[in-house]
């Protein structure tokens, strides 16, 4: 890839994130993919859902497919006190719009990045999947990876949670 797709893509990239932990490692969303942040509740199982997927909550009234962020990546997955739910709307490959629930350890902060901070994903010369990364944000001295979040729930996931949900 040239340095010029590497800036445009980069310039894409460019804006505010929110940074959330799991496992003690720092990940960013993009903030208008953000809807809110809720404290864990009761989450209902639905059967027949790949492990990830806790189930679904009532969100005054609508019912919102939750997923474990940690299982999904295989990270340590423990409850505490700061645990808690990000709210997120993501575009399935129909265009159709969905909210859903992500598991995080905790909620860090909203960071504005630049061009200049965001690197594309290292190529980890293995059958590693990085399509769900966006990049790799330089924030402070320290590494925060940047997550596609319409895809890091696997299209096919969303779609059957979406159909067992309706």
């Amino acid at each position: 890839m040239s340095n010029q797709t590497d800036s445009v893509a980069a310039n894409q990239l460019a804006g505010k994130y929110l940074t959330v932990v799991l496992d003690n490692e720092a990940y960013g969303i993009a903030v208008l993919k953000v809807r809110e942040i809720i404290r864990m509740q009761k989450i209902t199982p639905v059967p027949q859902m790949p492990g990830f997927v806790k189930g679904v909550i009532n969100l005054r009234g609508r019912v919102i497919p939750v997923v474990d962020l940690r299982v999904k990546f295989g990270l340590k997955a423990e409850f505490a006190e700061r645990t808690c739910i990000v709210v997120v709307q993501v575009r399935l490959p129909s265009e159709q719009i969905v909210q859903m629930g992500l598991i995080v350890d905790s909620v860090e902060e909203v960071v504005t990045l630049a061009n200049e901070e965001i690197e594309p994903t290292p190529d980890f010369g293995t059958k590693i999947d990085t399509t769900y990364l966006l990049g790799m944000a330089k924030v402070k001295g320290q590494v925060k990876t940047l997550l596609d979040i319409d895809r890091v729930v696997a299209p096919e996931t969303v779609q059957t949670i979406a159909q067992a949900t309706a």
